[in-house]
């Protein structure tokens, strides 16, 4: 039986250090929830709290319509994927498949009908007599998680499961993560540095900075509309330019913008009104900048330091007058000038405007 989950007010202590603070979170029935943030944003801490690992200093816990706040974590339904594999050396994949099972007092053939439809699932049926020694770190990955799938659990946790594999591998079991999802349907969530991988893998991502949720949303929606700077840099590769930008001035229905190299900028009127000489930011992703056909019509100059070509498409990376990094993308370049420097055009619709503290100024509809 799967089971939605809620936090509600989640807080998190160590002494007096706080690592998690007012998470309030609803997981849908068979949803697929990315955490996703940097080292020590509490994503990993938020996981075990769920788990029982960790206790929660405060705020509750619900799985379906059960408050598992205090429940000890075997009594809790859910199942734990680690980074580090953690399967029994001396056990083969049979033994390490329906350990969990036999500890519950489960009888051989009722062990066999668990584990041996998981196995099949996960690709895994001439493998169950090798012990994990003899296995490819995908091959002992999918042991984990088959591990993990014949508890039959309510919800699904995973903390990187996928750091310890070379990038190919990283790729490939990816792909074999989002097609058990569809297939079993279970409540996941996943834990991830790795934006990549939240990017393709989730229904919805949970953005996390200092214990907090800086913002919750499809993979689509935060990176086409970041409500904050620091969700705008986090999500896409490669990271979002960020430009410096001063209010030159504020009309009816645009502001004018001074950008590096003394050149004007004209971006609609956002909300709220920014102030004469404000300092603010400019982003817009490298795919979205373009080469200017005509280099005087407000184009910002890019000192170009390097291209990087990785076939169909091609960066160039370089700095603007102020000395900010910036990347432009280009797809299906078949050669590239060598000039020094290019001129760049901004498409205001494609650009996000940020004030100071990192805060998105939505253009007013």
């Amino acid at each position: 039986m799967m089971a939605g989950l809620m936090l509600t007010d989640v807080n998190k202590k160590y002494g007096q250090v706080q690592t998690v603070t007012d998470v309030s979170l609803e997981i849908g029935d068979g949803e697929f929830v990315v955490f996703v943030g940097p080292s020590g944003c509490g994503k990993s801490t938020l996981l075990r709290m769920i788990a029982g690992l960790e206790e929660i200093t405060s705020g509750t816990l619900t799985i379906g319509d059960k408050d598992e706040t205090r429940t000890e974590p075997a009594n809790r339904h859910i199942a734990m994927v680690f980074q580090s594999y953690a399967l029994y050396p001396h056990m083969t994949v049979r033994g390490n498949l329906g350990f969990a099972l036999r500890m519950t007092g489960e009888s051989k053939a009722e062990v066999a009908a668990k584990v041996d439809p998981v196995a099949s699932m996960l690709q895994l049926e001439a493998l169950m007599d090798r012990k994990p020694s003899q296995l490819s770190g995908g091959q002992r990955q999918r042991v984990a998680i088959g591990r993990a799938l014949v508890r039959s659990p309510q919800v699904f946790l995973f903390d990187e499961p996928l750091s310890n594999l070379d990038a190919e591998l990283r790729v490939q079991m990816r792909v074999e993560l989002a097609q058990l999802h569809k297939k079993i349907g279970i409540t996941t969530i996943y834990v991830t540095h790795d934006q990549v991988e939240a990017m393709t893998l989730a229904d919805r991502i949970v953005v996390l900075r200092d214990g907090q949720i800086e913002q919750i949303g499809t993979p689509l929606d935060l990176y086409h509309d970041p409500d904050n700077l620091f969700v705008a840099g986090f999500i896409g590769s490669p990271r979002i330019n960020e430009i410096s930008a001063i209010v030159a001035a504020v009309g009816e229905h645009d502001l004018t913008l001074t950008l590096p190299g003394e050149i004007s900028f004209s971006y609609p009127l956002p909300a709220p009104r920014p102030k004469v000489g404000e300092r603010l930011t400019l982003a817009i992703r490298p795919e979205h900048l373009a080469r200017a056909d005509d280099p005087a019509s407000g184009a910002v100059r890019m000192n170009v330091n390097y291209w990087e070509h990785l076939g169909g498409v091609s960066y160039a990376y370089g700095s603007l007058a102020d000395g900010q990094p910036v990347i432009l993308e280009q797809r299906l370049v078949q050669s590239t000038s060598d000039a020094p420097s290019l001129a760049l055009a901004i498409d205001p619709s494609r650009a996000f405007l940020f004030n100071s503290a990192g805060d998105r100024l939505r253009p007013m509809s």
